[in-house]
């Protein structure tokens, strides 16, 4: 079959006697009995049918004939050769395709009595066998059966209709620039015979041909194939690079109907016109990022419902800065983003760069991320760089570095929460570096929160810094059920503070924390096994510490620069405090923390397997 110019078509072609009679038709034999190959079969003309087009769920329906330039119609071509039969019984004709659109018989049929009305069966291609429709790109496969009726005083009028299904598909907008080719899954080959699928078989990927048509004056590529009737297709494949990518709903072709599928390029992420976004891949995460950023959809709730890999990936963190601060709910559904990598001079990075008050990033492990800024003023984080917002059951590992403030899954922490959250990654600032967050203020709080990574400040300023094993710098804000194992170390010039849990206390509140099996290291600095300092500053009050420890980390003093006196850290030496021990008086100074701040319930709890192991934290929700 071959393409030509027309939308609709009937193939007609002119009466056509195919052999010569040696008698008259009035010179009967006896009876209702016709003289033997005396009276051919007529065919007055051929015609494919149009059938009722069908299109699931994609769009209005449209007719189905078969292969034109517009893909609405097909036709005969010259040597086509299709097979004919009287009453599906008997001798089989084979008729052949004219340049002209007439046929000429090759095998002729006679008429052997003079009843009325016979049935003759036609079907295309002429022979029974096997179809392959595997590699469609450069002509499409057809399976034709046709029927009419006549007698030997009226000729044949043959109506053929597709015992094959149309599937086209188009590719629209940014699609139409990227598909080179199109692949189908189905049947790649069927058994036929008379016409008709006997059964499909060698499921796999069906080669489209491409093509074009027109509707209402608009051009469009398109690419098509025809495909077993009965076989339910749920996906298809673009430039043969072995992604499989399933229909919004599946197509279970009938013959000789058409099917039209849409392909819109995957933006990786639907919304239900509510503000809800879902998000399926790392494209759709960065489309996600732009439509939070440039078009100022920073309320917009986002919700991933796969894995999500940013190797490779230019990241752009969502929300840049104070004038597009993410002010949504972000929940991960516990899945994991891995490869997170930015390199960058902005000021606010991290998956997230700002987040907004009642901003929310919950249930999502990053795993091996890179995140550098060397802006003088930057708050890098792995999760986000600056919060007002809510931060909950995130995990980080890889590595965070800051020119100034940097923290393994928050840089700075303005108010907001961050709660159950934890990092292996290992972190590095000049100013404030923290295993959880580089620096807290505002009244925020982080509970059952824990670091395991190494943690750094390389101060380059005569300016104070501060490194602690969770908070490099805890200002106002409650730690409570918080521990680190990492090691913190500091250098450079200037005043540097450096402590297991926080670098310094300033009026804010440690309680039931610890630090454990790594060192705290500060030339020429201020260091506790705790916290580097517990700061008083000209407020009549200060730091509160309650119920803290450290274990063999270096420090002989939980506080190295007390200026509360609260003085309450206890070292666990082994011999008068152990593991077990701490784990005890640190469980009932949580439970004694929250019947004093009943509006600000703590979920975590300490667990003790031996007297020589840190305690793990558990949630009890």
């Amino acid at each position: 079959m071959k393409k030509r110019h027309s939308i609709h078509l009937l193939l007609a072609a002119a009466a056509l006697l195919l052999a010569t009679a040696a008698c008259t038709k009035d010179e009967l034999a006896d009876g209702d009995r016709l003289p033997e190959g005396q009276y051919p079969l007529e065919i007055a003309r051929i015609t494919l049918g149009v059938e009722g087009g069908e299109a699931q769920p994609w769009g209005a329906p449209a007719t189905r004939v078969s292969e034109k330039e517009d893909g609405n119609s097909s036709k005969f071509d010259a040597d086509d050769k299709f097979a004919v039969q009287i009453d599906d019984k008997g001798e089989v004709g084979t008729y052949t395709v004219q340049n002209d659109g007439s046929v000429e018989a090759e095998t002729p049929l006679y008429w052997s009595d003079r009843d009325e009305a016979h049935t003759v069966t036609a079907w295309y291609p002429a022979t029974g066998g096997t179809l392959d429709l595997s590699d469609q790109s450069q002509s499409l496969a057809y399976l034709l059966g046709g029927s009419g009726t006549g007698d030997y005083l009226t000729p044949v009028t043959l109506t053929f209709a597709h015992r094959l299904a149309k599937v086209r598909v188009t590719p629209t907008g940014d699609a139409l620039g990227e598909v080179q080719s199109l692949q189908l899954y189905t049947y790649t080959q069927c058994t036929y015979e008379k016409g008709t699928v006997v059964q499909g078989s060698q499921e796999g990927w069906i080669e489209m041909k491409r093509c074009e048509y027109t509707e209402n004056g608009v051009s469009f590529t398109c690419w098509e194939a025809n495909v077993v009737p009965g076989y339910t297709i749920t996906k298809l494949m673009a430039n043969n690079d072995n992604k499989e990518r399933d229909l919004s709903a599946a197509i279970t072709p009938e013959a000789g109907k058409f099917y039209n599928i849409t392909l819109d390029k995957d933006k990786g992420y639907t919304d239900d016109g509510q503000g809800n976004y879902t998000v399926t891949s790392a494209e759709g995460l960065k489309n996600i990022a732009k439509l939070v950023n440039e078009q100022w959809n920073l309320g917009i709730n986002i919700t991933l419902t796969a894995d999500i890999d940013l190797k490779g990936i230019d990241w752009t963190p969502i929300g840049i800065d104070y004038n597009h601060q993410y002010t949504g709910t972000f929940d991960g559904g516990g899945h994991t983003i891995t490869g997170l990598t930015v390199t960058t001079s902005d000021q606010y990075v991290g998956l997230f760069g700002y987040i907004g008050s009642g901003g929310t990033v919950k249930d999502v492990t990053l795993e091996e991320v890179k995140i550098e800024s060397d802006n003088e003023m930057s708050a890098v984080g792995g999760v986000v760089g600056y919060s007002y917002g809510n931060i909950e059951n995130c995990s980080v590992s890889g590595s965070v570095s800051g020119n100034s403030t940097a923290g393994g899954v928050v840089g700075a922490q303005l108010s907001g929460s961050i709660t159950g959250c934890s990092s292996s990654a290992t972190v590095k600032g000049v100013t404030y570096a923290g295993g959880i967050a580089g620096y807290t203020n505002g009244g925020g709080s982080l509970t059952g929160c824990y670091a395991t990574g190494s943690i750094s400040v390389e101060n380059n300023t005569t300016n104070a810094a501060w490194a602690g094993g969770v908070v490099g710098s805890n200002g106002s804000s409650t730690l409570t059920a918080c521990y680190a194992t990492g090691s913190v170390t500091s250098s450079g010039s200037g005043t540097i503070y450096a402590g297991g849990v926080t670098g310094t206390n300033d009026f804010g509140t440690l309680t039931a924390c610890y630090h454990a099996n790594g060192t705290i290291s500060c030339p020429g600095g201020t260091t506790g096994g705790v916290a580097g300092r517990n700061y008083k500053g000209l407020m009549p009050y200060g730091g509160i510490i309650t119920a803290c420890y450290w274990g063999d980390n270096g420090q002989t003093q939980g506080i190295g620069e007390d200026q509360v006196g609260t003085g309450g850290t206890t070292k666990v030496d082994g011999t008068d405090v152990d593991w077990i021990q701490a784990q005890s008086v640190m469980s009932n100074a949580i439970d004694v923390w929250n019947g004093s701040n009943p509006d600000k319930l703590c979920n975590w709890h300490y667990e003790s397997t031996d007297a020589t192991t840190p305690p793990t934290l558990v949630s009890i929700n």
